[in-house]
């Protein structure tokens, strides 16, 4: 008996909605409601759905795709990484199918699964760590894959980024060397960077035997979350004299809580963000951050990715650096 093969209809039904959005999620993802796209794509994974190349109405555009997966569309650092990747990819005649899992490693794993079952050429992660079944998914796919943002040794992976633990560590003892001594971390997601740069403060924190300190509210950060972590932590931590941010919004917002409660910034509160962000560098003062080269990282993944795809000989792993710059508030 001939098995049967699983058709659009079939992932419509399964899903709950018409073939024609199953059909339309296939080619433009972006198009289709997040909460419906999350089903049609946990169904996808589901059911080991794989689209048939030979099928017009699914691969109409003819142009080669790289898939593109980040945490989050919420999250500003992210829109520099798409830049990067874009400029090559349009250059070199690719379009780019960009799909975001909150942070969430379940969702990952159902995202990975409905890129993987598009026609790409190549995929770009933003995460080193995944579920299992999202390894699987990952080993048999058979194209070239870059994860970056930071540095990883997985076999057989591009991976191009910065030392996390490094910049945390270093960023820290910039900190420190200016005075302070009760210096408190100031999280997001807790996801595998923030833990990376979280443990390179505690180790200089423990270097000159000082006591760590952490706050991590586990939501996409914002100059909003910042300021209610700066309230948080003045009840919590009374003798704070600084602060390590995740991010340069977490940062923004408690300088800005620093500046409405008469907190004299650095000679009262030194507070240090990262990513160099905008947003940091146009306040006053301008804010202290790890500058990282977030659309290097995409520009030159991508670079790795299309060579590979054509055969060319390249270099798979590249360490981008960061730099730190004491702006106005160390």
């Amino acid at each position: 008996m001939k098995a049967h093969r699983i058709t659009l209809s079939d992932i419509a039904t399964l899903a709950g909605v018409t073939k024609m959005t199953v059909s339309r999620y296939l080619r433009t993802p972006e198009q289709v409601r997040p909460d419906t796209a999350e089903r049609i794509a946990s169904v996808i994974a589901e059911v080991g759905y794989r689209p048939d190349p030979d099928n017009a109405a699914v691969f109409a555009s003819g142009q080669p795709r790289i898939g593109v997966l980040i945490p989050s569309f919420h999250n500003q650092i992210f829109a520099d990484v798409l830049a990067g990747i874009e400029s090559v990819t349009s250059a070199n005649g690719y379009r780019t199918l960009v799909v975001n899992y909150d942070y969430d490693s379940q969702r990952e794993e159902e995202q990975i699964a409905a890129v993987l079952a598009f026609k790409i050429k190549g995929l770009l992660l933003t995460e080193s760590v995944h579920s299992l079944r999202a390894e699987k998914f990952l080993k048999a796919a058979k194209i070239p894959i870059a994860e970056i943002m930071g540095l990883s040794d997985t076999p057989d992976r591009i991976n191009v980024g910065f030392d996390n633990d490094k910049a945390g560590f270093d960023m820290t003892t910039m900190l420190l060397a200016s005075g302070k001594k009760r210096i408190i971390y100031f999280g997001s997601m807790s996801d595998i960077r923030d833990e990376q740069r979280y443990a390179g403060y505690c180790r200089a924190m423990a270097e000159q035997g000082m006591p760590v300190g952490r706050i991590s509210p586990n939501k996409v950060s914002s100059i909003s979350i910042g300021a209610g972590m700066m309230t948080l932590a003045r009840q919590m931590y009374a003798d704070m004299d600084g602060i390590l941010c995740t991010n340069d919004d977490l940062a923004v917002g408690v300088l800005q809580e620093c500046l409405a409660r008469g907190i004299s910034v650095p000679s009262q509160m030194a507070i240090a963000g990262f990513h160099g962000l905008e947003i940091g560098q146009v306040t006053t003062p301008r804010l202290a951050s790890v500058l990282t080269p977030r659309y290097e990282m995409g520009k030159v993944a991508t670079e790795i990715i299309i060579k590979k795809i054509n055969g060319l000989p390249t270099i798979e792993h590249v360490d981008l650096h960061y730099r730190l710059s004491m702006g106005e508030t160390i």
